[in-house]
């Protein structure tokens, strides 16, 4: 069989039976058709541990980071395990295939008054009563208030929703469901959106939505919306030139630690599969609390 076409299957495979999330069903396709160009697109059982070896080492000449090489690799891995379970291959290849070690890198996180600042500004302008300014507010606080990624944001419709609880029902990675809390601010903002700005929102549209964010026409928000709006407002304070919803998750969870709060109760908030993934804000944490000791104690 083809690698090209064997590829094709393993993505198919990845989207309709485990059911990935479709950034990352794109990111597994991309370093297959990667792969398939490196090689020549040569039959499956003909890449060997030295193909996939050179087609790493190529990708490290042109400059690829280190998390792309450890996706890469780790893609590779899947694809072929699959493919040696499938009978596809008689030996699997990527055995020996060493995973580049990845660089730590902490995330960019805001401070609590700078969140304050930007939360309050943002009320201020929605009480105004635009449609897309108070969508806008109410996207923020519930990004910050309840740390959820932005595919779960547009995913949310109506009946996700219960003010009352002031909690979220959202769809996670690997179509997982869980329920997040979110505080006050988050739970009037919504109110105020959902009362007086997106009736004036789903009048514009010509097909009803029950989507809780909906764009100026109507019809359900994307996350491309949703990136341009937190790039728009949250880079100036954090000085970064590229910044997206993630950061606010990021600092939602930061600030969760920073509280007192359990590190398994943020994992559930969070919908990580791993603790793992959720102790790096325990280092973003530290950091910050050294940074502090040392600009205010007499003796740092």
């Amino acid at each position: 069989m083809e690698l090209t076409a064997a590829a094709e299957a393993f993505v198919d495979h990845l989207e309709r039976v485990r059911r990935l999330s479709p950034a990352t069903v794109k990111a597994y396709r991309s370093d297959l058709r990667d792969l398939a160009a490196s090689t020549g697109s040569v039959q499956l059982e003909d890449v060997d541990l030295d193909a996939l070896r050179d087609w790493l080492w190529h990708a490290t000449q042109r400059g690829d980071a280190r998390s792309t090489l450890a996706r890469r690799s780790a893609a590779a891995r899947s694809f072929f395990r699959w493919a040696h379970e499938q009978e596809l291959v008689s030996q699997d290849p990527s055995l020996r295939l060493v995973t580049p070690k990845r660089g730590r890198t902490l995330p960019t996180v805001a401070s609590r008054e700078a969140m304050t600042a930007l939360l309050d500004e943002y009320r201020d302008d929605a009480a105004a009563g635009d449609p897309v300014d108070l969508r806008d507010h109410a996207i923020l606080e519930l990004l910050y208030g309840s740390g959820m990624r932005v595919s779960e944001l547009c995913g949310l419709d109506i009946d996700d929703l219960d003010l009352d609880r002031a909690t979220a029902r959202v769809l996670g990675k690997g179509a997982k469901e869980r329920v997040v809390p979110f505080g006050a601010p988050a739970r009037d903002a919504l109110d105020a959106y959902l009362r007086r700005g997106r009736p004036v929102l789903v009048a514009r549209a010509r097909t009803f939505s029950p989507a809780v964010m909906l764009g100026s026409r109507g019809s359900r928000v994307g996350p491309r919306t949703v990136y341009e709006l937190v790039a728009r407002v949250l880079a100036p304070i954090v000085g970064a030139e590229t910044i997206g919803p993630h950061a606010l998750r990021h600092t939602a969870a930061t600030h969760l630690l920073d509280g007192g709060a359990d590190l398994r109760a943020v994992q559930e908030i969070l919908g990580h599969a791993s603790l793992g993934t959720t102790q790096i804000y325990t280092h973003v944490s530290a950091e910050r609390l050294t940074a502090t000791y040392r600009l205010a104690h007499p003796r740092a």
